[in-house]
């Protein structure tokens, strides 16, 4: 743990990345004025990455901003303290899956030795799961408290719920502790997914692990074949003796079919509407084909990772189109397959590795298969890169040979039965332990090169660009920090810089249209002439696919640097803009909102400006914002009337109080019978 405190501690210096802007930085929701109820209510559901809202990290981003402001050194502290707290889980759950696996047959280790060597592997585990490089994101990438935060809660439902296994099987318990085990484990299950969703939906995926650990190790047993309270000696001894467990296969239907099935049915008209993959580079079934060649990329990532693969941007991955196109896509279902089948197969006599290939496995069902979700992300491994782990370490940190009539690759749970007799397996053992030594070494390594770069936007744009130079996102990125450094000075080395990789990520035919809003926002601020190519190829991209949140964000951005009146943009060229991304069916709130904030308040058409907020209400009647602009329209109108509605509608959103302020505001507005003339400009 002081390790990854020391390793991680270069990168809490940096600044923001990429969805940190939407979800906090332009996010003024989680920037609460006070610790009111009602302001944190508002921040609890501001976060726009989620139907769902995600209110317990969105809350926790407003608590790091009421203690320490707009700042991401200490966001990034607390995601560190969430990490090592996880590694700690990560160490108790280890150690308790090490003790419960049935040992191999052979002698019986000296009393305490088995707990000692449990103990040892275990922190080999959470050591190098705290190290890894492909974690790295859900740390050091303040957003991604998100990921980390949801598992905290999901390793500590996975130990209540081993720990509750075991008192109900009588393992390593007293008697007196036996009781109350089923209610442990139904908590467990229960408490912990329904408050881990609060800081994501992954989270949902804790009944699903339980029920692997139940598969692997507990068998669904009622109780223990053997007597005294022992595991008894052998695996097989044990599913063969013991009868079946009812209630928990009851459990695991209340909690895990029950609601997949209705997860299920939620979802399926959603992923089956053409219209949902609109903003996507990729229908459904190229998803799936893809995800296979992803999810074993994911392995090499995790366990072999170099800085290439880890680039943090993939938005250039090649997607699949066929099973052969390209090729790898038919071998990479063939190992996933392959993979399964050896967790089956290892299931009886390797319970551990079956666990943590089925851990792996599972952990990519929800975002890597039907949901409409990008490509790849190196956080989604958060969880899973735990499951890798239990595989190898554990082989890696045996000190048997595999010669030994008792041995496996986790012997040493059960014993280390007599001293080595041979040479060949003293340098076998040794040889394991150099390798883990060497995957320890390069995990922290990586971790801590990537950390450093981290620490500085300027390295860090570098080192992504370098890292991944086909990706549109990594070039714009550098291309904006370039901005950012320049303080929009015409004679700055940095404005020079810019242009480079903004041009060719806007030449890129997936890149979004951010790097055209880059390269027409630092020239319009700078006043500098304005390219027409930048404008055709940005409203060519908005013809040719439906604008996706980065779009989204582009507009956004240029109508409020026009609104501010710090960029001269054309009119016509913007107006052309809004309606190519407006032609394509169902525009989102979002969108009608921003133009309509454009009509009223740049062009100053208020008729039009009206239509779209009022669009934008009935495509999302949950959003309040949308409504408050609204009723601020119709009171700069004068028309006072029409406002009951929408106050009646925003007083069914106040949840919590969390808009008491905004619409005491508007009442007061109400009361004032403000004029046109006073209310021209909309907030």
């Amino acid at each position: 743990m002081l390790a990854t405190f020391v390793i991680y501690w270069p990168g809490l210096s940096g600044s923001w990345l990429f969805d940190d802007y939407p979800n906090i930085v332009d996010n003024h929701g989680v920037q609460p004025p006070d610790a009111s109820m009602s302001s944190l209510m508002r921040a609890a559901l501001s976060s726009p990455s989620s139907e769902l809202k995600r209110p317990l990290a969105s809350l926790s981003f407003a608590l790091n901003y009421l203690a320490a402001g707009l700042d991401p050194y200490w966001m990034k502290l607390t995601n560190l303290v969430i990490h090592l707290l996880n590694g700690l889980l990560v160490f108790v759950l280890a150690r308790m899956l090490l003790l419960v696996v049935p040992p191999l047959p052979g002698p019986l280790p000296q009393a305490g030795e088995g707990e000692k060597r449990a103990g040892i592997v275990a922190a080999l585990i959470a050591a190098g799961w705290m190290l890894l490089p492909i974690n790295l994101t859900a740390v050091l990438y303040v957003v991604q408290r998100m990921e980390s935060m949801a598992n905290l809660f999901v390793l500590a439902g996975l130990i209540g719920y081993v720990a509750g296994r075991c008192r109900m099987l009588g393992f390593a318990v007293p008697a007196k502790r036996k009781q109350g085990g089923l209610a442990l484990c139904i908590a467990s299950l229960t408490t912990c997914t329904a408050v881990g969703v609060l800081a994501k939906e992954t989270a949902v995926m804790l009944p699903l692990y339980a029920f692997l650990v139940e598969w692997a190790i507990f068998h669904f047993d009622r109780r223990l074949a053997a007597g005294n309270g022992d595991m008894p000696r052998e695996p097989s001894a044990r599913i063969a003796g013991a009868p079946k467990d009812w209630r928990i296969v009851v459990l695991f239907v209340i909690v895990l079919v029950l609601p997949m099935l209705a997860g299920l049915g939620w979802l399926l008209p959603n992923v089956l509407n053409p219209s949902s993959w609109a903003t996507r580079d990729f229908t459904l079934g190229q998803r799936l084909l893809s995800e296979a060649r992803i999810v074993c990329d994911y392995i090499a990532w995790t366990l072999l990772p170099t800085p290439h693969a880890l680039s943090f941007y993939h938005d250039q991955f090649p997607v699949s189109t066929g099973l052969l196109k390209p090729w790898t896509t038919l071998a990479s279902m063939i190992v996933l397959a392959a993979l399964a089948v050896l967790a089956c197969r290892l299931r009886r006599r390797q319970p551990l590795a079956a666990l943590g290939l089925a851990l792996f496995l599972g952990c990519q069902l929800l975002t890597g298969t039907i949901l409409p979700l990008e490509l790849v992300y190196e956080h989604r491994n958060y969880f899973a890169s735990f499951g890798l782990l239990l595989v190898v370490v554990p082989w890696l940190a045996g000190g048997v040979g595999a010669a030994s009539a008792a041995t496996g690759p986790y012997r040493f749970i059960a014993a280390e039965a007599a001293p080595t007799k041979n040479t060949w397996e003293r340098w076998g053992a040794w040889g394991r332990h150099a390798v883990l030594a060497g995957l320890m070494l390069w995990w922290a390594g990586l971790t801590a090169v990537t950390a450093y770069a981290l620490g500085d936007p300027l390295r860090l744009a570098e080192e992504l660009a370098m890292r991944a130079p086909d990706s549109p996102r990594a070039q714009y990125e550098l291309g904006r920090t370039y901005i950012m450094y320049s303080h929009y000075d015409p004679s700055s080395p940095y404005t020079k810089m810019a242009y480079a990789p903004l041009e060719r990520a806007a030449a890129m035919p997936e890149s979004s249209i951010l790097p055209q809003q880059a390269l027409i926002f630092m020239n319009s601020r700078m006043r500098l002439p304005l390219k027409d190519t930048w404008w055709d190829s940005m409203i060519a991209k908005l013809k040719a696919k439906r604008p996706g949140v980065q779009d989204e964000s582009s507009l956004l951005a240029l109508t409020q640097c026009a609104r501010d009146e710090r960029c001269d943009l054309p009119h016509a060229r913007m107006i052309a803009a809004f309606e190519a991304a407006l032609g394509h069916p169902s525009p989102s709130a979002r969108l009608l909102a921003t133009y309509g904030d454009y009509a009223w308040n740049v062009l100053g058409r208020h008729d039009q400006g009206e239509r779209l907020i009022m669009a934008a209400v009935r495509a999302a009647p949950d959003e309040p914002a949308y409504r408050i602009t609204l009723v601020r329209m119709l009171l700069a109108s004068g028309r006072v009337d029409a406002v009951t509605p929408q106050m009646q509608a925003l007083q069914r959103l106040d949840i919590g109080g969390r808009l008491d302020g905004s619409i005491l505001n508007l009442r007061r507005q109400i009361d004032a019978e403000k004029s046109p003339a006073s209310n021209q400009s909309l907030p």
